[in-house]
């Protein structure tokens, strides 16, 4: 494969996002929105108990919250302690307090303990997701694995990443264990779009929300441009981190160069693969 085919390849995959991000949030991100909502926000106190208890989770709720949503913890299962706030109303005058409804106003006076229990300890109706990658990449991911090598990158797989799928670390990227092909031929693209992009010097001139629609919208053209399908996916992990169509013109000539490098180089090697066979 030539630069120019790669170059077409590329457009196409970035023009069918383009279209995907002005058609707006699917369903399936905003059910995933719906249900988040409905969780409360712990503190940053409460997040690092959770942590140290519990590296792991990912969806934390109390056992009645878990009932309300169709779920139900299961027998055995140790709760992760939390400190809950004890509020007191008090007069409109008291200092460092919250007003209320009524007119009166809130104190915290105290804090008692609590647990919680992750989604992995529930069983019940299923949570909302992203839609997945769809397709089987076959030999590619293999391909892909020997680039990030190739590229100087570590790669390692993990049973546990805090809930991530994938990390990129500068010189290094973790991948989940267990992932579908598909789904580990698209996190591997995107941590290497991470790596290839924003492990430089420009990564001083832009923001989180910039690097991860670069690296997903590299991580969509590729994985289109060897067959698989995640359009919906990758159009909802971009407004998830409230990406558009704007913000991704301004991004569109660093996700053209690195996405037809990487299509060059994979599909380069399959096409010469298959004329040696």
């Amino acid at each position: 494969m030539n630069r120019e085919e790669a170059l077409e390849m590329t457009d196409r995959g970035v023009q069918e996002l383009i279209a995907a991000l002005e058609r707006g949030k699917s369903e399936q991100l905003l059910e995933y929105l719906a249900f988040q909502a409905r969780f409360h926000q712990y503190s940053f106190s409460n997040c690092l108990l959770i942590a140290l208890q519990k590296s792991d989770a990912t969806f934390v709720a109390g056992f009645q919250r878990w009932r309300q949503l169709g779920r139900f913890v299961k027998k055995g299962e140790k709760g992760i302690l939390i400190l809950a706030p004890l509020v007191r109303r008090k007069s409109a005058d008291v200092t460092s307090s919250e007003a209320s409804d009524d007119g009166r106003s809130r104190a915290v006076v105290g804090f008692r303990a609590t647990y919680v229990f992750d989604v992995s300890q529930t069983d019940g109706e299923e949570l909302p997701e992203f839609s997945s990658i769809t397709g089987d990449p076959g030999e590619r991911l293999d391909q892909l694995k020997e680039l990030v090598v190739t590229r100087g990158v570590e790669l390692r797989y993990e049973e546990s990443l805090g809930g991530a799928q994938g990390v990129s670390e500068g010189g290094k990227i973790a991948v989940l264990q267990g992932l579908l092909p598909s789904e580990e031929f698209a996190v591997l693209v995107h941590e290497l779009a991470h790596e290839l992009l924003h492990r430089t010097d420009r990564r001083k001139e832009t923001t989180a929300r910039v690097r991860e629609l670069e690296a997903e919208a590299v991580a969509f053209v590729v994985t289109r441009a060897a067959g698989l399908d995640g359009l919906v996916r990758s159009s909802d992990y971009i407004q998830l981190y409230g990406g558009d169509k704007e913000l991704f013109l301004a991004s569109l000539s660093h996700i053209q160069r690195v996405a037809s490098d990487l299509i060059g180089a994979l599909l380069g090697k399959s096409a010469a693969a298959e004329n040696a066979s």
